[in-house]
């Protein structure tokens, strides 16, 4: 008899119980990852009449891989340039929320009893929102084009940095088990330089590696570059003391720099979905129902915490950040849940045995429950808002309104502030570079060197000269090349101002080389000889060689920002954005009313009071097109206006279907021969007049007459005795026609 491996039958018994859960979740209309974890419930060994996943040590393995492709697949949709781009209301209302429900968090596990690990890990599981959960509800009540959606999907994309920075705290606090000041300071020191340098490093290398090898890519060879890239990147990360899950995430973060972050996204997405419901069943596996009963009070606690800690937080962030209060409200009502980076930090919890049992089933029903609210909250958002407009005071109105306006206007930078900013973001960017090759040449170069190259001293020396070269043009940059060029010129003539600072910003920057090759001189010597004669050495050839250093250094980066930006250049799209009118694009369904209409046809501006700013036709741009330009179907079009006009003009856009052509089935459409006598109803009208096209929905695509073939007939022809006719049309209604 053949043996089942207990792995293949636990997983399939997984994968069964998840399919079933999801068609029925999908058929009330709920997120799947509840579906998932009540189909762990269900296979998890505290339900005894169900069948039982019996190795679990396997099934949590593959809950780790599902942790790591979940991870990549967020990185893919996160980038770094877009945290970057969501402006600093979505960093201020995000690190406003999270420090709150933090505190909050911690407050509520320590009022119920709970340990200091306990709390500290409740506060990490509150203060994340769900992105999967949002993005459905939005999509389900159609508010993804007003403004405060936007707020909401750039405060999520913070909330995923701050989860990942999250994880490395909690994992540091659990193993240390005290909260020492020191130590977390070290970690997140070490978690930015890695990230620097796996940043620069990835952008630097990986874009220029798909693009060389784009001709050989087809889809499978792109899926396992793909996943090859995420599984060396968790091996990096493992290898410095971080966990897997955010080498995976840094992957897919470069990744979505790249001009095939489309395709990879689409690629993974089966690998990442299959992956994610074994760990979010494996969730629910973990949970015993009974705890929920015994633990109802805390739970309710939770929740409570979790719905009015995220309304108030989220929305004093809001309006401490410069927006309007019906923006804030409304982003507020739409944050107040947890989700998918939720369970990943109470599974942290878990693995490293610093928490108590209950706390998984709380957060996971505390969830559950804040998922079924949070399209409730949206809906409520605005009457709320118009609620608090009536009761709140005229005075904190206007002030609110003043604020928000006065904040919005603040865009000009000083020359000082732009030099200043120019010169801290050289400084820590080259800073970490010169570190990361010091580190290496240290730990790596040298002991290659000494064992396959030379030994004792000139293996030293030798080492030395490699990593000196290596790190020249990035001294260069670190303590001589020119930044921020032009507010540099108008501080150096501007008589009101002393030239005392930039001299002395000019001696820190070389002061900082002088320092780092110092830094290398003591991982291989220990006398200031040798240190000195290296600096003079160094310092020397950085001015003798300035020019080719400058050269060598300026192909490097543009070679970076070349790559950087080349995804933004293929979708490239002007920023407008005046008063309380906001861009969005909608594209043009094939069955819209507004295709092949010219833009003076439209009048989309009198109408609706929108404008048209570009027109996206494929690889074509049509930036503020002309108003004869026509719309074609699947045209990407770029629209300004209010939430109120851009709602009314989106249904033009999607247009509708008639019934008939709705519920007509593609299998009724087929080729037919038919013979015509002088009997049939046709028999002496023309292809026109006969009603064939209107009648049956077919078109007549052939004549055979007297052995001689006619490929589409013109209109005109009359129907003769004995013809044999090819029609492409309806197979029911075609043989009651011409019978």
């Amino acid at each position: 008899m053949i043996h089942l491996p207990v792995l293949i039958a636990d997983l399939g018994l997984i994968l069964a119980a998840a399919g079933v859960t999801t068609l029925l979740f999908k058929k009330i209309r709920q997120p799947l990852v509840l579906g998932y974890i009540l189909a762990g419930i269900l296979v998890g060994p505290h339900i005894s009449f169900m069948p039982t996943v019996t190795d679990h040590e396997s099934i949590t393995i593959w809950a780790e891989i599902g942790v790591i492709f979940l991870l990549f697949s967020l990185g893919l949709e996160f980038s770094f340039k877009k945290l970057a781009k969501v402006g600093g209301s979505a960093g201020i209302t995000a690190v406003i929320e999270v420090v709150f429900m933090l505190l909050i968090g911690y407050a509520a596990g320590q009022l119920m009893g709970w340990s200091n690990m306990d709390s500290i890990f409740l506060g990490g599981i509150l203060s994340v929102s769900s992105t999967t959960i949002i993005i459905r509800a939005f999509e389900e009540l159609g508010v993804k084009h007003k403004k405060f959606a936007g707020l909401v999907f750039g405060v999520l994309i913070v909330e995923d940095l701050v989860a990942i920075l999250l994880l490395v705290l909690l994992s540091t606090l659990a193993v240390s088990q005290q909260f020492a000041g020191s130590e977390m300071l070290i970690s997140i020191l070490k978690l930015c330089f890695f990230l620097i340098i796996w940043f620069l490093g990835g952008i630097f290398l990986i874009p220029t590696f798909l693009k060389k090898t784009k001709k050989l890519m087809n889809d499978e060879t792109m899926l396992i570059v793909s996943l090859a890239l995420c599984l060396v990147m968790v091996l990096l990360a493992v290898k410095v003391g971080f966990s897997p899950a955010l080498g995976a995430f840094i992957m897919g973060s470069i990744l979505a720099e790249t001009t095939q972050a489309e395709k990879i996204e689409h690629l993974t997405k089966s690998v990442k979905d299959l992956f994610a419901a074994i760990f979010f069943v494996s969730v629910g596996m973990l949970i015993d129902p009974k705890i929920l009963l015994d633990y109802a009070f805390p739970i309710l606690v939770v929740t409570l915490a979790t719905i009015l800690g995220k309304l108030i937080s989220s929305t004093f962030g809001a309006l401490l950040s410069g927006q309007p209060l019906k923006t804030s409200v409304q982003a507020g009502m739409s944050l107040a849940q947890i989700g998918e980076f939720s369970f990943i930090i109470a599974t942290l919890g878990l693995t490293l045995k610093v928490t108590s049992e209950f706390l998984y089933p709380i957060a996971v029903a505390a969830s559950a429950i804040t998922t079924f609210t949070t399209p409730y909250l949206i809906k409520v958002s605005e009457p709320f808002y118009n609620f608090l407009n009536r009761v709140l005071p005229q005075k904190w109105l206007d002030g609110i309104s003043r604020y928000s306006s006065g904040t919005q206007g603040i865009t000009t930078m000083s020359d000082w502030k732009t030099l200043l900013r120019g010169y801290a973001f050289n400084t820590i960017i080259h800073g970490a570079i010169l570190t990361g090759i010091v580190l290496l040449a240290s730990k790596y170069l040298q002991p290659f060197v000494n064992k396959h190259l030379l030994d004792g001293n000139n293996g030293i020396i030798l080492s030395l000269i490699i990593t000196l070269v290596i790190m020249l043009p990035f001294l260069y940059a670190l303590a001589i090349r020119r930044i921020e060029r032009k507010a540099y010129s108008h501080l150096w003539l501007n008589k009101r101002y002393t030239r005392g600072p930039l001299i002395a910003i000019e001696l820190l920057r070389i002061a900082l080389a002088i320092f780092f090759v110092a830094f290398l001189m003591v991982q291989f010597y220990n006398t200031w000889i040798a240190i000195s004669i290296a600096l003079l050495l160094i310092v020397g050839g950085m001015f003798i060689f300035s020019r080719k250093l400058q050269s060598f250094y300026e192909r490097m980066e543009h070679r970076f920002l070349y790559n950087l930006h080349a995804r933004d250049e293929e979708n490239k799209q002007p920023e407008i954005l005046p008063w309380d009118s906001h861009l969005l694009e909608l594209t043009v369904a094939p069955e819209s009313e507004l295709v092949g209409k010219s833009l003076i046809d439209l009048a989309m501006r009198e109408k609706h009071g929108v404008n048209i700013a570009l027109i996206e036709r494929g690889k074509i741009m049509l930036p503020t097109p002309s108003r004869d330009e026509r719309l074609y179907p699947n045209d990407k079009v770029l629209i300004i206006g209010t939430d109120d006009q851009l709602a009314a003009v989106t249904p033009l856009f999607e247009g509708k279907v008639s019934e008939d052509s709705a519920t007509f089935p593609k299998q009724d459409m087929s080729l037919q021969k038919v013979v015509i006598t002088s009997k049939s109803p046709v028999f002496g009208q023309s292809i026109r007049s006969s009603g064939i096209r209107e009648q049956t929905q077919g078109l007549v695509v052939g004549i055979e007459r007297n052995g001689q073939r006619i490929l589409n007939p013109d209109s005109n022809m009359i129907f003769e005795n004995e013809d044999i006719v090819w029609i492409v049309g309806n197979n029911k209604r075609i043989p009651e026609l011409l019978k």
